[in-house]
């Protein structure tokens, strides 16, 4: 603020000026703000226009201009607030993923500003008719363009082909911007960390604080509405009742000694440390945080942060997230916030399949608002790493609670489960199916036991030492070679490793020997394949040499596997890659692919997929 001149020296403008300035510093939601209001020169801001703010955080007043204290206040608190909720941030405003020169996906804004700050005026002005701050300089009488979010605000506008010409919501003049972005070295923040919002969620909580204190008496403790729904699952909801009681709710907001205080909106869990952060100054009901919590106390119980294997942690958070809120919806428990990730039409999906349409879809979309944040996962970056505590009971502690919970939740009728989830729960007590089990499966299923007779054309070995007792031996049926044989395509690119050929290769080998599979069809395929004809499975392991090393295109292998004449229309095909192939195939024999632990396939597979680790 500039230097203060004597009353006796400001004109009445500028005494009412001053006194809105006052208003703002005594209010407990702005009286934080370290944002600078500086007044204009005389001709450095137009007539009409009350005031702008600046990205770099600064407001701008104009003191030549007539307003009420009140007036002043409430137009001050808007522009403070385009700082408070990110409205200068690109990552907050419409946009989309492209690659870089590095290969790396980065966020590139796209949109037009003006309809940007009409949008964002719109959002301010119905905050403050909210809170009853001030005197409004214009009232929102028609809500139809308005939404949930700036962005949704934002596409209305758009849809409703509105001029930004008609924007009298803003502090500057009508159909003008009161928002201009700037770079300075006093820029305080950036598109990861905005210590303006910092500053003013603070000030909202300690406001909250102030009035349960008041009320109170000042010095009474009481349970937070977060603790108390955590209590809510001990005593009545024993499915979950087993996690909530090995968690510990840690409240982050102003007063708050917890390092995570600027970085969660609403909720976090962080699985290896069994706490789950919440934000005090989150707006939402009993029966909201009880959705939350129990969003939280899933990603734990199904292991999350586990089954990660891999994937990018934030997308696959994100793609647990869609589920786990699908299943609470369905379960009734407590009421869904407005601002959770939600699809009705990915419902029956699983996390890995919703997963690969994140991953496929990725340059379409927009950063995800989960309960952390937006753009942010609400599982902690530690919780996919190794616990600094090293709980070494942390996995069974999670599953059995779950696993008790469901059984006494079940055994007593205490409400709907939907089948999914009590599919995940049951299985995390199984403990999983090697890989090469699993593929000796699918060897039985397609090939079965060639059935064995005896016969007396061919003695017996033991009929030496018993010439007069005549002993038939046994013999396996004839059978066609074509009748009992399978095709191998095999990703001989650059990300394929010889070991993981080989691991590949030796199992493949290793069934056919033992399933009496003559001979095996076998294609090689990286940018081409290569048709190695058929190959007796001893030949397979060690003795086949391997051509190619390009790129990966195995659509033409599979065409040219089933369009062969003396490939038998029946017998199934079996598909080695690492998953850095095309983003479909269409494949109609009977298949199965065989990717190491930890890679996916690009595309949701109709065939089984077995991994094997390296």
């Amino acid at each position: 603020m500039a230097k203060k001149k004597a009353d006796n020296q400001l004109s009445p403008n500028e005494l009412r000026l001053n006194a809105g300035i006052d208003i703002i510093r005594k209010h407990p939601l702005f009286r934080r703000l370290n944002i600078s209001i500086t007044t204009a020169r005389k001709d450095q801001l137009k007539k009409e226009t009350s005031a702008v703010c600046y990205s770099d955080g600064y407001v701008l007043v104009n003191p030549y201009i007539s307003n009420e204290p009140k007036e002043w206040a409430y137009i001050i608190a808007h522009c403070m607030l385009h700082l408070c909720f990110g409205h200068f941030e690109s990552e907050n405003m419409p946009g989309y993923f492209e690659d870089d020169v590095d290969g790396k996906q980065k966020w590139v804004e796209k949109c037009d500003r003006n309809i940007w700050n009409f949008a964002c005026d719109l959002f301010v002005t119905k905050f403050l008719m909210d809170i009853k701050f001030g005197t409004p300089t214009c009232m929102i009488n028609d809500y139809s363009l308005f939404a949930s979010d700036e962005r949704k605000i934002y596409e209305n506008l758009l849809q409703k082909g509105v001029s930004v010409y008609s924007n009298k919501y803003g502090t500057s003049k009508v159909g003008e911007p009161d928002m201009y972005w700037r770079e300075s070295r006093y820029y305080r923040f950036s598109s990861q960390k905005n210590s303006y919002a910092t500053e003013f969620a603070y000030a909202v909580s300690d406001s909250v604080h102030d009035v349960i204190n008041e009320a109170g008496g000042g010095s009474v403790e009481r349970k937070s509405i977060q603790h108390k729904s955590a209590e809510w699952f001990i005593n009545h909801y024993p499915l979950l009742g087993g996690l909530a009681s090995g968690f510990k709710i840690i409240e982050v907001g102003y007063g708050s000694k917890s390092a995570l205080n600027n970085d969660i909106s609403i909720a976090a869990i962080d699985v290896t440390e069994r706490e789950i952060y919440v934000n005090s100054s989150a707006n939402l009901t009993s029966e909201e945080w009880k959705f939350v919590l129990a969003h939280e106390y899933l990603h734990a119980g199904l292991q999350h942060h586990e089954r990660c294997q891999g994937r990018e942690p934030y997308l696959w958070n994100v793609a647990c997230d869609f589920v786990i809120n699908s299943w609470l919806k369905e379960m009734q428990v407590g009421v869904m916030p407005s601002s959770v990730l939600y699809d009705e039409t990915l419902r029956d999906y699983s996390a890995e399949e919703i997963y690969d349409v994140i991953v496929k879809n990725l340059k379409n979309k927009s950063k995800y608002d989960t309960l952390r944040g937006y753009g942010k996962g609400d599982i902690l970056d530690k919780g996919f790493a190794e616990s600094r505590i090293k709980p070494v009971s942390l996995d069974d502690f999670c599953k059995n609670a779950l696993r008790s919970g469901l059984e006494y939740h079940v055994r007593n009728g205490r409400g709907l489960i939907p089948s999914g989830l009590i599919e995940e729960i049951r299985a995390l007590s199984i403990p999983p199916i090697p890989w090469d089990v699993q593929l000796a499966e699918w060897f039985n299923i397609h090939f079965a036991p060639i059935e064995k007779r005896r016969s007396y054309a061919r003695p017996s070995r033991r009929q030496n030492s018993t010439p007069d007792i005549p002993r038939p031996s046994w013999i396996t049926a004839d059978i066609p070679e074509n009748s009992r044989t399978y095709g191998v395509i095999i990703d001989t690119s650059g990300s394929m490793s010889a070991k993981m050929i080989g691991i590949a290769l030796g199992a493949t080998a290793s069934y056919s020997v033992e399933k009496d599979v003559p001979l095996v069809r076998v294609v090689f395929c990286d940018a081409m394949p290569y048709d190695i004809g058929y190959v007796s499975p001893e030949d397979i392991a060690g003795r086949v040499e391997v051509k190619g090393r390009g790129g990966t295109v195995l659509q033409p292998a599979v065409e040219l596997l089933e369009n062969a004449e003396d490939f038998p229309k029946n017998a199934p095909i079996l598909i080695i890659t690492d998953g850095y192939i095309e983003d479909s195939l269409t494949i109609h024999h009977e298949h199965a692919f065989l990717i190491p632990s930890g890679n996916y396939l690009p595309f949701r597979a109709k065939g089984k997929v077995f991994y094997f680790k390296e």
